[in-house]
């Protein structure tokens, strides 16, 4: 037996959303106009389908895909870079955006993207044979960490990550150079997205400040990379 599941999601409008998708490599499969609006978008095994409804709310839309690749940095680059050429610049805040690729704790590899209709696809790539949540860090520092992401994106609690991060930051306690970047570059995402951008570029300036070896640098490769998207965002 061979099965698949295609999500089917409301949009308000399936040509801004096929131009959209399109953005990021997806090729039209299926589209009707009339009498009810649909459109089927593919990119490789990668299948979804919209459908048109005028009073669909984007703002408080609540669905979400999860889709698992064997190559996530390299998807994430393809709808990084294809966003980045169709709006000028790497959407971080207000939708449609895209979050910062991370390994996660539950063994998976993986970034969030919310399209124009608030359709979150999280994609994701398994980095281990375990997906249960690792446990939360005894260490300050790291537990703060962790539990800011925890908030921020799982739990959508901007509130709660903002208020760890803030303590984190002002405590006096010594933060290792990439400590303290991965703090600062996550407190700007955070305070972009509760649009606070005096607060965002205050983070982002002092997050590009801080002192880092080559080493140190290939370990945060995927922080420096969201810290030049979220420069970019607030320049735009």
């Amino acid at each position: 037996m061979a099965e698949r599941t295609i999500p089917i999601f409301p949009c308000v409008s399936i040509h801004e959303t096929e131009e959209f998708y399109r953005a990021l490599g997806f090729a039209t499969t299926s589209k009707q106009t009339s009498p009810n609006p649909f459109i089927q978008l593919s990119r490789g095994g990668l299948v979804l389908q919209f459908y048109g409804w005028k009073k669909h709310d984007p703002a408080a839309s609540m669905h979400m895909c999860y889709v698992v690749t064997t190559d996530v940095d390299e998807l994430y680059e393809a709808f990084r870079s294809g966003l980045k050429e169709a709006l000028g610049r790497v959407p971080a805040r207000g939708l449609p955006r895209i979050g910062v690729l991370k390994d996660m704790t539950y063994g998976v590899r993986q970034f969030l993207m919310t399209d124009p209709n608030g359709v979150q696809l999280r994609v994701g790539q398994p980095i281990s044979d375990v997906f249960d949540h690792g446990p939360v860090p005894e260490e300050r520092v790291a537990r703060a960490l962790h539990m800011a992401v925890l908030m921020a994106d799982s739990k959508e609690d901007l509130r709660s990550a903002t208020t760890i991060l803030d303590r984190l930051l002002a405590s006096g306690d010594p933060l290792t150079g990439p400590q303290r970047v991965q703090a600062l570059v996550m407190s700007a995402e955070v305070a972009l997205r509760r649009e606070d951008e005096g607060k965002a570029r205050a983070a982002l300036a002092e997050a590009r400040a801080v002192p880092l070896d080559d080493k140190e640098r290939e370990g945060l490769r995927d922080e420096l990379r969201r810290l030049a998207d979220l420069e970019g965002a607030v320049a735009g």
